[in-house]
């Protein structure tokens, strides 16, 4: 198992995005350009460990300008064979930096989100293009923001208007009634790599987020 981020003291950002490459060239151009400022603020990276598609890409990026020990891949043992087949380098750490593997998505989604809040100041969530599990990874971490779970910033990096849909909805959602007017800025939208580093920084919590007490113990 790959050492966790509790003792580092640099912001920790997850990102969130597809083990597909997109059509458009310009998804795996943002996936580079982000590892790039990853780099140049001594950011580390937690993510799905896929070797293929901008998982993949980011990762080996970030690896190859700031070392292994820079991403942390997390994957669901099912997920081995699709998204981190040997042929594409699965097992090179040296490449996709350091891998944990878990049981479940749960547990995937949960160990990530945990390296995040041990992070150091801005650390966040990031989510550049994908499908599914990415807009899935994404509303969850929205969702534990608005219910005070985390206070971490929440970026999509919106490349060729891929996320205009989703921006749009958000602001439907206001008129109709179904999100605070406060609450939909809890997803920051970025149109570049330095962008996303700012905004994360420069975070605001939501004045409607709800203040409940989940310490259980």
């Amino acid at each position: 198992m790959a050492s966790t981020t509790e003792s580092r003291k640099g912001p920790v950002i997850a990102v969130f995005c597809g083990a597909s490459t997109g059509y458009s060239p310009a998804h795996l151009e943002a996936a580079r350009s982000l590892a790039h400022a990853l780099h140049a603020h001594n950011a580390t990276l937690v993510y799905g460990a896929g070797t293929t598609g901008i998982m993949g890409e980011i990762a080996k990026t970030l690896v190859s300008l700031s070392g292994p020990q820079s991403v942390h891949g997390v994957i669901p043992k099912p997920l081995l064979g699709k998204e981190r087949p040997e042929e594409n380098g699965g097992e090179d750490e040296d490449t996709y930096g350091l891998k944990t593997v878990v049981p479940d998505m749960h547990e995937r989604k949960a160990l990530m989100a945990q390296e995040v809040i041990q992070g150091g100041p801005g650390s966040g969530f990031v989510a550049l293009s994908g499908g599914y599990g990415t807009l899935e990874e994404l509303f969850e971490m929205i969702t534990w923001n608005q219910l005070g779970i985390h206070g971490r910033g929440i970026v999509v990096f919106n490349v060729e208007g891929y996320y205009d849909g989703l921006i749009s909805w958000v602001r439907s959602s206001v008129i109709g009634g179904f999100i605070t007017p406060g609450n939909a800025g809890i997803m920051v939208e970025a149109l570049d790599a330095e962008e996303v580093i700012k905004h994360l920084k420069e975070y605001k919590l939501s004045e409607d987020r709800l203040q409940l007490n989940w310490d259980h113990k």
